[in-house]
């Protein structure tokens, strides 16, 4: 087949984000699949196409060589008798590459170094992304949070065959029976599950009523998250194989998790310091106090409050912060002094005497 760029099947710029090549390719593989369009036969074709593309441009390094190779000439037509690339030649192409340099390595041969052609590749599930709001509690000191996600599972009622039951199973006449099909350019080859039978190998005389032929149904699923101690909003981690089921036997794919860390109502972070703010009257202030502050970590720590408090001082509570690395914050406890909007007449009196006294005058 004529070679295709990558980024014209995708309907992308060469600069594009991963996030616009997944969007660009779901929306395509939306489009053009088989299912979707069982009178079109060309619509099967563009699938494949659209398939090999994202499978080469959503791999970071596979995207990376595709393009050093891309700017080389090695997806352009050739013409005959031109000096451009040849494979084992040692000619030279373009930016004064040769691939001579391989020896007896054909064009062929060097992409499927590259890119693994010939390897039957597992097709893994599809991985998902989740963003999971975590109590500022939790991920301060670390625990676990429910997260719930909606996913593809085999379907209850065919097994995953995608057979209605008393229905024949025969060999897929795309893929032969192997449950993979190989989609070639530019003389390397990607392995990918076969759209008509959905990586199974047969295909049945009658469709399940429950999925409609896919062998699948979409489910919600709880799982438990570990949240490691000092999590920041924005902190990610990897769940290897807790993403969407692999077909047939293929592993599942990973879910990535972001975490958004809520506000609390009496606690905030500085680094690995807790920072806190405890309310005192103008007599607590003034004459000094006892007061019981709680600790991230459930506790209750007396803190002597001397005469003369000053509005925003703070005192320390060593250890009662976060640790992380070995290390260990402290808590910070911030004070607010809280002054009265009204007086009663002997309440005025008092302050005016005290005032006085004081040598303040009023």
């Amino acid at each position: 087949m004529a070679s295709q760029d990558f980024y014209t099947v995708l309907g992308v710029a060469e600069s594009a984000s991963a996030d616009e090549i997944k969007k660009a390719y779901r929306r395509l593989a939306k489009k053009f699949h088989p299912d979707a369009n069982p009178n079109t036969p060309s619509a099967s074709e563009t699938f494949k196409q659209v398939s090999e593309a994202h499978a080469v441009l959503s791999d970071p390094e596979k995207r990376k060589k595709y393009d050093q190779m891309r700017r080389l000439g090695a997806f352009e037509p050739r013409r005959p008798g031109s000096g451009g690339m040849r494979a084992g030649g040692g000619q030279p192409s373009a930016e004064g590459f040769e691939f001579g340099d391989f020896g007896s390595m054909g064009l062929g041969d060097i992409f499927s170094s590259i890119f693994g052609r010939g390897r039957r590749e597992t097709p893994r599930g599809e991985s998902l992304e989740a963003t999971v709001e975590v109590p500022f509690r939790t991920a301060a000191l670390g625990g676990k949070v429910p997260v719930t996600l909606t996913v593809n599972e085999s379907c209850p009622g065919c097994g995953g065959t995608g057979a209605a039951p008393g229905a024949t199973l025969s060999t897929c006449p795309e893929c032969a029976g192997r449950g993979i099909v190989s989609f070639g350019q530019g003389g390397f080859a990607v392995n990918r599950p076969c759209p008509m039978c959905r990586g199974r190998g047969k295909v049945s005389s009658e469709k399940c009523g429950t999925c409609v032929g896919a062998g699948e149904v979409r489910r919600d699923r709880q799982i438990m998250i570990t949240v490691p101690p000092a999590t920041d909003t924005g902190t990610k981690v990897r769940l290897k194989g807790q993403g969407a089921p692999g077909s047939g036997s293929a592993p599942a794919g990973d879910l990535l998790v972001t975490f958004q860390v809520q506000a609390d109502r009496f606690f905030r972070r500085e680094g690995l310091d807790i920072v806190c703010e405890v309310p005192l009257n103008l007599a607590q202030a003034l004459l000094g106090s006892k007061i019981s502050v709680r600790t991230i970590d459930g506790r209750k720590v007396v803190l002597r409050i001397p005469p003369g408090t000053q509005p925003g001082r703070k005192f320390r509570i060593k250890g009662a912060g976060i640790v992380k690395g070995g290390q260990k914050g402290d808590q910070l406890v911030a004070i607010e002094v809280k002054i009265p909007e009204t007086l009663t007449p002997e309440q005025e009196a008092m302050v005016k005497q005290l005032a006085e006294s004081a040598g303040m005058g009023y």
